[in-house]
């Protein structure tokens, strides 16, 4: 038998496959882009959620393990705990199914034979990818490509062992896996574990299928393989990140290795004494869709009451504790970037969350320079190292962002909301300067008048109030919030003018202290500065309303 002329368009056609299937994906990816982003959003809520999001994002990117790194990523960040994290890993093994289902489409829609949609497909997505001139339409294009490559490389995989039928050597090995669960299930997991994609490997199985060589139940237990194999791309991940990032691979694991535990048992007692027959039979393409389906969505139905369970293994295994997150830490993960628009929307929450912290100085700022707290005073200034450390963490990110494959809109959403991290950073400085004045009032044991004080807390509030508005509508994308900064920004250009001339009125008749008087004048250059950049993150926002 021509060994050569098997294996070689059999590695082309696997390489094709998997090709295809990174293509289709990264063009579902895009088209679903937005939609995924506010998915994100849900992880706060419940485990159920979470089961329905990874599910969600791992039909899109057609890569269980893809999700599973992007988790670890969360978790080593501290954006996810291990109980959201649990409902993701749960979800992802379900989506990715999704792969499966569409190879042995062949089969239940005969009008999709790959010898005739496949190149039919493929002509049309090329034709699109170079007529159309909109991104959505490339993306589109990438979709019927990959789509139309897939199924080249599985016909190409099933006509190249096709010969493999008739070598009772090769067959024998087929039975010999169906005869022992446990060298089916190392098998199954090897092969996933080498080539770190289960579709891939479900892929290459069907092929096998497609070709009539495979046993159903010697099928059944490299199915239950593949899905410990899958583990293989997270755990590695989890080399060299935070013990909570390696107990969320860990999860995975567990989570695979105790499905595929209940089924082999339940597996073993129905083929070895229930039905002896069925398990000699050939299976189908779409047998083994079903057989994968059912076994990750009975698993997450029979294990997801015991998930906290699992997770308590996986800490007590990985001696980890979840301890509370460091503010001046970058919640943000390069495992991440595999998703751009998860890491987008990863990014978004990291800026707002920095904006709140500056919030909060900037509430201690608003009294300091009347209390002279000395606790205030140091707070605002770790506070502001702090905010420099996630400005400079954040902003390398975005940067990394802008390098991957993202649209031309997603490149001016990163545009503005680099503007609007350096606007934030910008007010936190002036905090900054703000406790600098109180040391000088403290140092000096100087004092504002009480009409002095009541004036630049006048200004204060309405400076304070324009930030807040302008991050509120920054978060929400609110356009008439963004309005109204505009409006208070104006009102604290015509107060920082009258209320100068006023001051040094004041001043020239000897009415205050010349040093609080020289404070004075700083604070209200400074709070007028403060409400500027408060202006630039609402004409940011009104921009990305456009």
């Amino acid at each position: 038998m021509d060994y050569a002329g098997i294996i070689i368009p059999f590695v082309g056609g696997l390489g094709m496959f998997i090709y295809g299937m990174q293509i289709m994906a990264q063009g579902l990816e895009n088209a679903a882009g937005n939609r995924m982003k506010s998915l994100l959003q849900v992880l706060t809520k419940n485990k159920f959620f979470g089961v329905l999001l990874g599910a969600f994002i791992t039909a899109v990117i057609q890569s269980s393990s893809a999700t599973t790194v992007m988790v670890v990523g969360f978790v080593n960040a501290g954006i996810m705990n291990l109980g959201q994290a649990m409902g993701v890993i749960m979800g992802a093994n379900i989506g990715t199914t999704v792969t499966g289902w569409l190879v042995s489409a062949v089969e239940w829609a005969k009008f999709l034979s790959p010898g005739n949609l496949a190149p039919i497909a493929i002509m049309i997505g090329v034709i699109i990818m170079l007529t159309g001139t909109r991104r959505s339409t490339k993306d589109i294009a990438s979709i019927i490509i990959g789509f139309g490559l897939l199924f080249v490389g599985i016909t190409t995989m099933s006509s190249a062992v096709s010969p493999l039928k008739d070598s009772e050597a090769f067959c024998s090995i087929f039975v010999s896996l169906g005869v022992n669960p446990f060298l089916g299930i190392i098998a199954g997991a090897l092969v996933t574990a080498v080539i770190q994609s289960s579709s891939a490997s479900v892929g290459i199985l069907q092929s096998l299928a497609a070709a009539g060589l495979v046993p159903f139940n010697a099928a059944v237990y490299i199915i239950m393989g593949q899905n410990i194999g899958t583990c293989v791309t997270a755990m590695l991940s989890s080399v060299g990140a935070k013990k909570t990032a390696k107990t969320a691979a860990l999860m995975h694991l567990l989570f695979n290795v105790i499905g595929t535990a209940i089924f082999s048992v339940f597996a073993i007692i129905y083929f070895k004494v229930i039905n002896t027959t069925i398990g000699q039979g050939i299976i189908t393409q779409t047998q083994i869709s079903m057989v994968h389906t059912a076994f990750n969505i009975v698993t997450t139905v029979l294990l997801f009451p015991a998930s906290n369970g699992i997770i308590k293994l996986a800490k007590k295994i990985g001696k980890v504790e979840e301890s509370e997150q460091d503010d001046s830490k970058v919640l943000l993960d390069d495992r991440m970037l595999e998703t751009p628009s998860i890491a987008m929307q990863s990014t978004l929450s990291e800026v707002i969350r920095m904006g709140r912290i500056v919030e909060g100085t900037l509430d201690k700022a608003k009294t300091v320079m009347f209390t002279k707290d000395y606790k205030d005073i140091l707070d605002i200034k770790e506070e502001e190292e702090k905010v420099d450390q996630l400005c400079g963490g954040i902003t390398d990110y975005v940067i990394k962002i802008t390098t991957l494959s993202i649209n031309e809109r997603e490149h001016e959403e990163l545009a503005h909301l680099l503007q609007v991290i350096s606007d934030i950073e910008r007010i936190s400085d002036y905090c900054e300067n703000v406790s600098e004045y109180a040391e000088t009032l403290q140092e000096r044991s100087a004092t504002f008048s009480e009409k002095g004080a009541t004036e630049l807390r006048e200004m204060i509030e309405v400076c304070s109030d324009c930030y807040k508005y302008a991050l509120d509508a920054f978060e929400d994308h609110d356009r008439d919030k963004a309005m109204i900064v505009i409006e208070k920004e104006t009102r604290a250009d015509d107060l920082e003018v009258s209320l100068r001339t006023e001051h040094m009125q004041r001043l020239a008749n000897r009415e205050c202290n010349t040093d609080a008087g020289i404070v004075f004048l700083d604070a209200l250059v400074c709070m007028e500065r403060i409400s500027d950049h408060a202006r630039n993150i609402a004409e940011e926002v009104l921009n990305m309303v456009k």
